[in-house]
């Protein structure tokens, strides 16, 4: 067993690395511009729920009230007529990034301290790098992966921009495998 207070520096420093890698895929080299493509008539939309004032929030719509509710034949016929969505809502008015992306390094010092929580308790100092990659890259894999694929199976997110962001998720979990195996202490 290595203990966490041995593991501090690969911790940070692969937080750091998944930080400055995510930067440079989402503001320079644009693989993900397709995400979210825009409506058909993205002036007429806005204009017919700008009024509505809509608090920021996730929406369904329509929106069953209970499951006896999904059999009625009113919240059937709300379903054939539509519009059918899940939208949601943010502030109006310009936001920053700068607390999106301190929750977001946040989120991946979390990542990698269970990352090498796990590694850790299942191998010990002078462990060969191979193993820790092994244990860490998992975990990692799936604290920044997994929990995507519930949003195209249940919410239907395109699945390219899916498997776009585990390609992402895969890239994070490699380099979180690599600074830990790297900084493993021997």
């Amino acid at each position: 067993m290595t203990p966490l207070s041995a593991l501090w520096l690969p911790i940070v420093l692969s937080a750091v690395l998944v930080f400055v890698a995510s930067s440079v895929i989402h503001m320079l080299l644009g693989w993900h511009a397709g995400d979210y493509p825009p409506l058909p008539d993205e002036a007429r939309f806005a204009d017919a729920v700008r009024p509505l004032a809509i608090p920021p929030g996730d929406y369904m719509v329509p929106r069953p009230r209970s499951m006896a509710d999904m059999r009625s034949p009113e919240f059937i016929e709300k379903r054939k007529t539509g519009p059918v969505m899940m939208i949601t809502v943010f502030p109006t008015g310009l936001s920053g990034m700068g607390r999106n992306l301190a929750m977001w390094f946040v989120y991946s010092l979390v990542v990698s301290l269970f990352a090498a929580y796990v590694a850790g308790h299942a191998l010990g100092p002078g462990a060969h790098y191979r193993q820790v990659f092994r244990f860490a890259g998992t975990v990692a894999f799936i604290g920044y992966a997994l929990a995507l694929w519930q949003m195209s199976i249940w919410y239907r997110r395109q699945w390219r921009t899916t498997i776009v962001s585990t390609i992402d998720g895969l890239i994070y979990a490699g380099l979180t495998a690599g600074t830990l195996g790297w900084l493993w202490p021997r």
